[in-house]
């Protein structure tokens, strides 16, 4: 049942993202948002909401420290600003939360601590405890480490990836504009709020916004990107603007405020989730128009007979990309040989590869369990 009251009213577990131009004002962190949040928030986890928050914020905090004009280019630069501005961000919280009795906990993550099954569950279950303990996670990307191959990329896309870690019920990404139009708002008189989404497809992608704030490196792009992973997953978002009065609240209670992102009614298990989307490709494999129908439209595993090229690398048991003739990335799975192997048996039947190997300890190339498919509906 995807009607947007029902499911927001019944949400008990909460991601709320609060995005870069949200929280900054000319001269630093919008204080006045930040209490307002905090005020909005503790009344949700009084009345016995569990809400986890992914903030935003540390560069503009750490710009305003060192009285930088503009948010620096380079990378070591950013970090830094980041980490002086970090402790910044986190006092104002907590002192805008022990208004309310509430009190918090600072979490930062680079995406290998997700990409890590081991490090997935800790994070997972230091998250459950906190929330058990009533504690508040806010929750950041850990800046000062995080280099291109272990970054998040954007906080809206750290968001998603929380609220698949923490199996939410919805996510509430709080920006500066009202939600989706049909074109860019702030140049465009004439854009059009879309209040409901049921499918993301390419005039989905032409309606956001790539453009980021001065601050921020997200923008309406990165927004639908993490859409498009939680509706994978059966997750409801919603795009809305951060500084309306009470709009978690009003939110919550089923007012039919922002860009409803209805999720599909088919859910990704936690665990095939954390594969499609937390863990990164070491290869990739290339399949024939029948291994694609196999494995996409009848669910079944990935077989050598329907593998025709191997790509870079890899040992038994890594995670690999597998795509179609057209090079469009159809899904990511465990493998059962490495890329050697796999070369050798690609084309075969099951029953050849102990001709072709010598010895035999799967049928399966990927087996369904190690699958997610994570092809678009359009296609």
């Amino acid at each position: 049942m995807n009607d947007r009251k029902h499911i927001f009213k019944g949400a008990r577990r909460i991601v709320v993202k609060i995005g870069s131009n949200v929280l900054t004002a000319p001269k630093g962190l919008n204080l006045p948002v930040i209490r307002s949040v905090s005020r909005q928030v503790s009344e949700l986890m009084q009345t016995g909401r569990e809400v986890i928050m992914v903030s935003s914020g540390a560069m503009a905090s750490g710009m305003k420290k060192i009285q930088l004009a503009a948010r620096p280019v380079e990378l070591p630069k950013r970090q830094a600003v980041a980490a002086v501005g970090q402790p910044g961000l986190m006092l104002e919280y907590e002192k805008a939360f022990a208004r309310f009795n509430q009190n918090v906990a600072q979490i930062l993550l680079t995406s290998d601590d997700l990409a890590s099954r081991k490090r997935h569950l800790n994070a997972r279950n230091t998250l459950n405890t906190l929330l058990a303990w009533k504690i508040l996670p806010i929750i950041n990307e850990n800046d000062t480490v995080a280099v291109e191959e272990i970054e998040f990329g954007d906080n809206d896309n750290l968001a998603a990836m929380i609220a698949l870690l923490m199996d939410a019920q919805l996510l509430i990404n709080l920006t500066d504009i009202d939600g989706l139009y049909t074109r860019d708002p702030r140049s465009h008189g004439d854009a059009e709020l879309l209040e409901r989404v049921t499918r993301i497809d390419r005039n989905t992608e032409k309606y956001a916004s790539d453009i980021p704030g001065a601050l921020g490196t997200g923008g309406m792009i990165s927004k639908i990107k993490a859409a498009r992973k939680l509706n994978a997953a059966g997750i409801p978002m919603v795009i809305a603007r951060g500084d309306s009065p009470d709009v978690l609240l009003d939110l919550t209670a089923g007012k039919p405020l922002g860009t409803y992102f209805v999720p599909r009614e088919e859910k990704l298990r936690q665990r095939k989730c954390w594969l499609a989307f937390s863990v990164k490709p070491e290869g990739a494999l290339t399949l024939d128009d029948g291994a694609v129908k196999a494995v996409v439209k009848n669910g079944k595993s990935l077989l050598p007979s329907g593998i025709i090229a191997v790509e870079s690398d890899f040992r038994a048991g890594a995670a690999v990309e597998f795509r179609s003739r057209q090079g469009k990335v159809i899904g990511i799975g465990l493998v059962n040989y490495s890329s050697v192997q796999i070369r050798k048996i690609c084309g075969l039947r099951s029953d050849e590869i102990v001709m072709a190997l010598g010895q035999k300890t799967y049928d399966e190339v990927i087996h369904r369990d190690n699958l997610a498919v994570t092809l678009d509906e359009e296609n």
